[in-house]
């Protein structure tokens, strides 16, 4: 009975220094679980891949110097039940965080959003390359003809040009070109609609369409917001009198890589459908993107009598307005009088 008995307390010691061990380890993995990862002393952007399972992003982490140790990391998420939620996606892992709030942000679809910004006064071309120089950003369209892009955005034969709103958007990498174009011409289209309600009664353009034409020739006619109202009263008085626009971005855009950076004489002589020397009334589509300013000015144009404008020749950016056909050609002296006068100047 003696010897049963020591036997009995020798496997009671065993099973208590077991369960000691054991709770103390379990213990300690409970700690290490909610304390600051010593190593991550800087935010860490990691990318899930699609299907990757817990323990080979564990592993990932560990190499990264992320996780310290991967294995009961991977443990504690597949006893948690979320091994099998891990989202795809890029994710910034901020300094010091612990294993749980790494778990909690691979599984909550957080991911890293990039900024892309489309510039007003950008034509659909110089959007697409800035999107696809952009890392982030997959590529689907392959040029502003791409008939992908009048069939995903619903345009029928209508052009995409200037049809886009001007913003930052933040996207998550391997968003697509098409996706951009979606979203930024989802935008414009809901903008143009609540700025056409509160349109100025009798314009001389009967649809948001022709009102976005003119807003995009505003955009590339001055970077002054105050101008702007300005400039549209000028071109919508020459519409009312069926004068023809005769304005100078209109003839560029028509011109395309034709274009050599200079305007010259027989460049306003070459008829395009965007010539608005030799035709009349609006180009048949926006030639840029136009900002909110430039629509609203579009829809609100200022009451004047003027029926030119020309730069004012002083460096500013600003222009000289005329009622008349004299007073415009007297600017018109004036600004090529200044030019000839920085010319003889030198820099």
């Amino acid at each position: 009975m003696g010897r049963v008995r020591v036997r009995r307390g020798r496997l009671l010691l065993v099973l208590a220094v077991v369960v000691a061990i054991v709770g103390g380890i379990g213990y300690r993995a409970l700690q290490w679980w909610d304390e600051p990862l010593a190593g991550l002393t800087a935010p860490v952007v990691i990318e899930v891949a699609s299907g990757e399972r817990v323990g080979a992003l564990s592993e990932r982490l560990s190499a990264l110097g992320v996780l310290d140790h991967p294995t009961l990391w991977a443990w504690q998420a597949r006893l948690r039940g979320q091994a099998g939620h891990l989202r795809t996606g890029e994710y910034e892992i901020k300094a010091q965080a612990t294993p749980r709030e790494i778990l909690a942000l691979v599984v909550s679809g957080k991911v890293v959003l990039h900024p892309v910004t489309l510039v007003e006064g950008w034509t659909v071309r110089e959007v697409l390359a800035t999107l696809h120089a952009l890392p982030f950003i997959r590529p689907r369209v392959t040029s502003a003809s791409d008939p992908a892009i009048q069939t995903s955005l619903g345009l029928a034969q209508r052009s995409l040009e200037g049809q886009l709103f001007a913003d930052t958007y933040l996207v998550p990498k391997g968003t697509t070109d098409l996706d951009v174009l979606k979203w930024a011409h989802g935008r414009l289209t809901r903008e143009l609609a609540t700025a056409w309600a509160g349109r100025d009664p009798q314009l001389p353009y009967t649809s948001p369409y022709e009102a976005l034409t003119l807003a995009s020739i505003i955009e590339k006619e001055t970077g002054n917001p105050d101008e702007r109202p300005r400039i549209a009263g000028v071109f919508v008085n020459r519409l009312r009198k069926g004068m023809r626009l005769q304005t100078d971005p209109t003839v560029i855009y028509g011109l395309g890589e034709r274009y050599s950076g200079v305007l010259h004489k027989k460049d306003l002589q070459t008829d395009t459908p965007w010539n608005t020397y030799t035709r009349d009334g609006l180009p048949p589509t926006p030639i840029a993107v136009p900002g909110r300013a430039a629509i609203e000015a579009a829809l609100h144009p200022a009451p004047t009598g003027d029926l030119y404008f020309v730069a004012s020749g002083k460096g500013d950016g600003r222009h000289t307005f005329s009622p008349t056909l004299a007073a415009h050609n007297a600017a018109v002296a004036s600004y090529v009088a200044s030019q000839r006068r920085r010319k003889d100047q030198g820099p």
